[in-house]
């Protein structure tokens, strides 16, 4: 048994994932793609800014033919299919230069890692951009794609190899203690000793710290719109149950709230 260092926290993961050997064989096993890369930018900001809002990468690689971006999420947003949709489109749109050509150079994919799980409670979920006919056929004209992955959730029918990556990333999460055997990829063997507690710097100690205040907060405000959001419902007439889908509150618990 190894004792690891957890993946929920950013410092952590990109650790781990910024090494391109890993962040190749991640996205070969999940997308099919053979990135040709040498390097994996981490907090890759584009300049000037795409539209708004300042968007910021986590991990970033990019070859001739495609861009590749990774971001690791703990805290549980409402918004977070909107959210990393609108990354993802930050990343086509920086692209073009002009009106004159709308096709980007280089396919976009963007995979999402929703460690601390999601209200849909599936292990992978995909927006797929390529138009389909009304038989619902690809025109295999557009190959961007969103992949949201949610290791909570593996299942024993989880297909490989996405269950080992899944598997490894969830496991890094419980007690923070890994059986290394127990897994047959190389480089999923070498995440782990990249992320033995021994290993992790102080600086890594208190950049765990203070991402782990910020989900405090972070989740103490999400709890307070979540049980905002059940009051009016239920101050609707809403069925507890159906409340209780909605929210991810317990049927008891909004009992003590009418």
């Amino acid at each position: 048994m190894k004792k690891v260092a957890s993946l929920r926290y950013g410092v952590i993961f990109k650790k781990a994932f910024s090494n391109p050997d890993i962040f190749k064989a991640f996205v070969k096993d999940f997308l099919g793609i053979k990135l040709q890369i040498n390097k994996v930018e981490m907090e890759k900001q584009f300049t000037p800014i795409i539209g708004n809002v300042n968007t910021r990468f986590d991990l970033f690689a990019e070859d001739i033919k495609n861009r590749v971006i990774v971001d690791i999420q703990h805290v549980r947003y409402g918004d977070h299919y909107d959210r990393f949709l609108h990354y993802h489109c930050v990343a086509l749109l920086e692209q073009i230069a002009s009106s004159d050509n709308y096709h980007p150079n280089s396919k976009v994919f963007t995979i999402v890692i929703l460690t601390s799980g999601d209200r849909h409670k599936v292990d992978m979920a995909t927006i797929d951009f390529d138009p389909k006919d009304r038989k619902g056929q690809a025109l295999n004209e557009i190959p961007h794609k969103i992949l949201y992955l949610c290791p909570k959730y593996v299942t024993d029918d989880t297909p490989e190899p996405y269950r080992e990556w899944l598997l490894a990333i969830a496991d890094s999460l419980l007690d923070e203690e890994i059986d290394e055997t127990a897994y047959k990829h190389k480089e999923i063997r070498h995440i782990f000793d990249l992320i033995e507690k021994d290993l992790i710097s102080p600086q890594e100690r208190f950049k765990m710290k203070d991402e782990y205040g910020m989900e405090e907060i972070q989740d103490t405000k999400a709890l307070e719109k979540t049980l905002e959001i059940a009051h009016k419902l239920l101050a609707k007439g809403i069925s507890p149950n159906i409340v209780a889908e909605t929210t991810g509150i317990s049927v008891n618990d909004l009992g003590m709230m009418i």
